[in-house]
């Protein structure tokens, strides 16, 4: 068993930018949840996840109806991952960091 070297300081700094960068722009499930249950039928939850076409065919259809707003109930946790996900790749893209998935 191998034990890693200590990261210089200057790439620990780099790593812990990298981190807060992805803090500030990261979704919570909670929140989405909570903008499903308020304003799921014009795609709030939508637009807070970035899903901009999306939503709008959602406000102009009143979530087609009632019937994509019941379906996101079993989608939205797993679009907030996707997010967020998306989002970790390609902040720790910029600072040249091979991200392990956590």
């Amino acid at each position: 068993m191998t034990v890693a070297a200590p990261l210089p300081e200057w790439e620990r700094l780099r790593v812990l930018r990298a981190e807060h960068e992805f803090a500030s722009v990261r979704k919570e499930t909670r929140v989405a949840y909570l903008l499903w249950g308020l304003t799921g039928l014009i795609g709030g939850h939508r637009f807070y996840l970035g899903d901009t076409w999306r939503s709008v065919a959602m406000l102009f259809t009143l979530g087609g109806l009632g019937v994509w707003t019941l379906a996101d109930v079993f989608f939205v946790g797993r679009r907030v991952r996707a997010v967020n996900r998306q989002r970790r790749a390609m902040i720790m893209a910029r600072y040249g960091i091979l991200d392990n998935g956590c």
